[in-house]
């Protein structure tokens, strides 16, 4: 991308038209190149002046090197004498003059922006640069007769944005939509063929004929309607606007211009919407109140590019390209990475430079002493206060004499066209009221500061172009950032009802829209989808938005809800946090899952599909425990006294919610009272522990573990092999036998898989789960094996 004045190491484009010709020396142009890499343009313009003193006949080529340099050095009213002088010879093409409006505007942004809006450029310009990478396009073309493009890159990033901004369109909210990623954009601004992801996370929008599939996109409704009702007069102008760009494309242009006639009434300070009616205006071929219109946008915001864009454009497509050009220039200094705009310019100058001569005669053969009239206004003040100075080359004239400023001279290149100024007496002339002039356009440009000589513009009287010295109120430091928001809610409209869930009737905590646009808190609206796939308010099917399971919470909303509401919000989490530590506290209150017999250290696969189980699930997972205890159904009490704790160690969901959990058994537990919440069992639980014993009952113990041991291996050698093979596959192999029995709390593992494989009923299973003492299980299970051996010998 173009960037300001072209790199030092950039060769010039223009060749030499008598490369060949006497007096023309090839080793002193190398020099000139090299030191235009090098950065030093005044010694490269002496040099290619002393070239042209030594030839013959004029150079084009040579002049237009000479000019670029002088441009680059910021001498531009030397520069200027040079290109008219390579314009008489042939005439400008517009790529030949990129450096001096670069140059202009580089001038106007040292001299006229440096102090005021010199952060302000930077800052826009790279703003501009990070919305282009995300490829946010923001540019619109008019169609019909009499078209023109406004917007561009230039324009991306120059709206301040604040929390109720669209970052597609930069404007507020318009009928909000919310996508699954939680960010929230105008609906008409998604529905654009060129949004396929979101522009904040890249999220991808899987999109159907402009709309998301399978819902399409629908509105928020509780942000549409704080919405309006915050900002009640912008959010009617904005509809007003987009109904005017809906009769706008169907070229309805009357009833369009009413509409944005309202909308400018409801919000005459948007700047953006005065710049969509001047280019309404544009196409409607209305330019001076398109002209209007700018003029409006440069006094609301004097240092954003579009303000002077737009003027820039009504007075082009008026036929007023000498004023347009100075727009133009200012759209430059401001946006110097804008190259559109650069080429704007510099195809209007070098429409002027041929009109200038055109109109005075000169584009027949040079003669010499004469001047075109239209340059005489102002451009000596240039010629005065740089050609004088030390540094500054005398200009050879086209055939190459050099000599003092009031030379007169019968060459036939015409010098005295600059001479005869710098006989005049020094008089600085801004003189914009005379737009028929090229060089009044121009002469009103400083010189760069560090070659300003002392002459009259340093006088008290000499007053650069206001409209730059206004404050831009999106520069001011007491202008609130885009962080902090430039928007504010009025405090008497703010009302903490409005922001209450419909199911819980509190204030939302971790809000969530679906895509039918309603919002709910997150624990709320997936509490309701564990019974049904449908909203709770409209009844439209989210069974896809269930299976993707996007429960990502509406950013918009959160902050809204953290700066406007921060008091009620700190206690409604306060009453979230309160919950969850309740939850969390696997003494007290222990979610229970009524199912089957579970043992330590045996793996438990669960498939959960009950509403009340998957909100366990969930609150066990959310809590950051991962554990519930598992029991066996009680007909009398709901579930038997004593269970297993069960850790969750992964969790698959179904696209319909349902879920299969992989467990495992943790510890024992005895219950001592049960209780129910949110439709599951809880429990007051107490944990089991095996009593250890020492000495000689250590001994009888060991030598009770091995038998036992070695009985189990036995049978489970014994069984057939597709009886073993579904074990293996369930439960795994037989773990191996542990010299410590003692060293855990629950006994050796092998014997819970020994108890989990072994063919017993549930109650006699839960008997041995029960017991404390290790002698007395290993008792209990030798006996079992001994009866089911027995049974299989028969």
């Amino acid at each position: 991308m173009e960037t300001g004045i072209q790199h030092h190491t950039e060769r010039f484009a223009h060749d030499s038209s008598s490369s060949g010709a006497a007096g023309l020396c090839p080793e002193m142009l190398q020099v000139a190149e090299e030191a235009c890499r090098a950065g030093d343009f005044d010694l490269a313009a002496e040099i290619y002046g002393s070239q042209l003193a030594d030839l013959p006949q004029p150079d084009r080529g040579l002049y237009l090197r000479k000019a670029d340099a002088l441009a680059r050095s910021g001498r531009i009213a030397e520069a200027l004498d040079s290109y008219c002088i390579a314009a008489k010879l042939n005439r400008l093409r517009s790529d030949e003059l990129g450096l001096l409006v670069e140059s202009i505007a580089r001038s106007l942004r040292e001299r006229e922006l440096g102090v005021l809006g010199g952060e302000c450029v930077h800052q826009r310009s790279e703003t501009s640069k990070s919305n282009e990478e995300r490829g946010i396009k923001t540019s619109r073309k008019l169609s019909g007769d009499g078209a023109t493009e406004i917007g561009g890159d230039a324009f991306n990033g120059e709206q301040t944005l604040d929390l109720f901004s669209c970052r597609l369109c930069k404007c507020l909210l318009s009928e909000p939509a919310t996508l699954q990623c939680g960010h929230t954009f105008c609906k008409r601004c998604l529905e654009g063929d060129g949004v396929n992801e979101c522009t904040i996370c890249k999220h991808k929008l899987c999109k159907k004929n402009g709309q998301m599939h399978p819902l399409g996109f629908r509105v928020n409704v509780v942000l549409g309607s704080v919405l309006d009702k915050w900002f009640d007069s912008e959010s009617k102008a904005r509809r007003c606007w987009q109904e005017g760009e809906d009769m706008w494309k169907e070229r309805d242009l009357p009833n369009a211009l009413d509409k944005y006639n309202k909308a400018v009434e409801l919000a005459p300070s948007d700047c953006r919407l005065i710049g969509q009616r001047a280019e309404l205006h544009i196409d409607m071929k209305n330019f001076n109140q398109a002209l209007q219109d700018g003029d409006s946008m440069c006094q609301l915001r004097p240092l954003w590019p579009k303000a002077h864009y737009v003027k820039a454009t009504a007075l082009r497509e008026a036929g007023r390209k000498e004023e347009a050009l100075q727009e133009y220039l200012l759209c430059v200094a401001l946006s110097p990475d804008w190259t559109s705009v650069k080429r704007e310019a510099q195809k209007i100058l070098s429409e002027l430079f041929s009109s200038v001569f055109e109109r005075d005669g000169l584009l027949a053969p040079l003669r010499p002493h004469v001047k075109p009239t239209s340059l005489q206004g102002s451009l000596h003040s240039y010629t005065h206060s740089q050609s004088m100075g030390p540094g500054s080359s005398k200009d050879p004239g086209p055939s190459g004499n050099s000599g003092t400023p009031c030379e007169d001279s019968s060459d036939p290149g015409g010098l005295d066209l600059l001479r005869s100024h710098r006989c005049m007496p020094s008089k600085l002339h801004f003189s914009f009221e005379d737009p028929k002039s090229l060089t009044s356009i121009i002469s009103g440009l400083p010189a760069p500061p560090s070659l300003k000589r002392k002459c009259p513009s340093d006088s008290p009287r000499f007053t650069p172009p206001t409209k730059l010295l206004k404050p831009d109120i999106s520069c001011s430091p007491e202008r609130p950032s885009t962080q902090s928001g430039g928007r504010e809610v009025p405090p008497q409209l703010l009302d903490s009802a409005d922001m209450e869930c419909s199911l819980c009737m509190r204030l939302f905590y971790e809000p969530v829209a679906t895509p039918c646009g309603h919002t709910f808190c997150l624990k709320c609206l997936e509490r309701c989808l564990d019974h049904n796939p449908m909203c709770p308010l409209c009844k439209e099917n989210l069974s896809e938005y269930l299976a993707t399971r996007g429960y990502n919470k509406t950013l918009l909303m959160e902050e809204v809800l953290l700066r406007y509401l921060s008091e009620e919000l700190a206690e409604r989490k306060k009453m979230h946090e309160e919950e969850m530590k309740e939850l969390s506290n696997l003494n007290q209150e222990v979610p229970i899952f009524v199912c089957t017999m579970a043992f330590p250290t045996i793996p438990c696969p669960l498939h959960v599909f009950e509403p009340r189980y998957r909100l366990m699930i969930r609150r066990s997972m959310e809590t950051g425990t991962k554990q519930f205890g598992m029991c066996i159904v009680d007909e009398l009490k709901g579930f038997a006294d004593y269970g297993c704790m069960l850790e969750v160690r992964d969790v698959k969901f179904f696209p319909d919610g349902r879920s299969v959990v992989d467990t495992i058994g943790v510890s024992r537990f005895k219950v001592l009272s049960h209780g129910q919440r949110d439709g599951y069992h809880t429990a007051k639980i107490e944990y089991l522990e095996d009593k250890k014993v020492e000495g000689d009952l250590l001994v009888e113990l060991l030598k009770l573990h091995d038998l036992v041991y070695d009985q189990a291996t036995a049978w489970f050698t014994s069984l057939k092999e597709n009886m073993k093979n579904q074990i293996l596959s369930h439960f795994g192999n037989l773990p191996v036998k542990d010299p410590d029995p003692q060293g855990s709390s629950s006994g050796p593992a092998w014997c819970w898989w020994l108890l989990a494989v072994l063919p017993l009923e549930n109650r006699a299973q839960l008997t041995i789960q029960s017991m404390t003492s290790l002698k007395d299980r290993l008792i209990a299970i030798r006996l079992v094996l001994g009866f089911v051996s027995r049974k299989r010998a028969r």
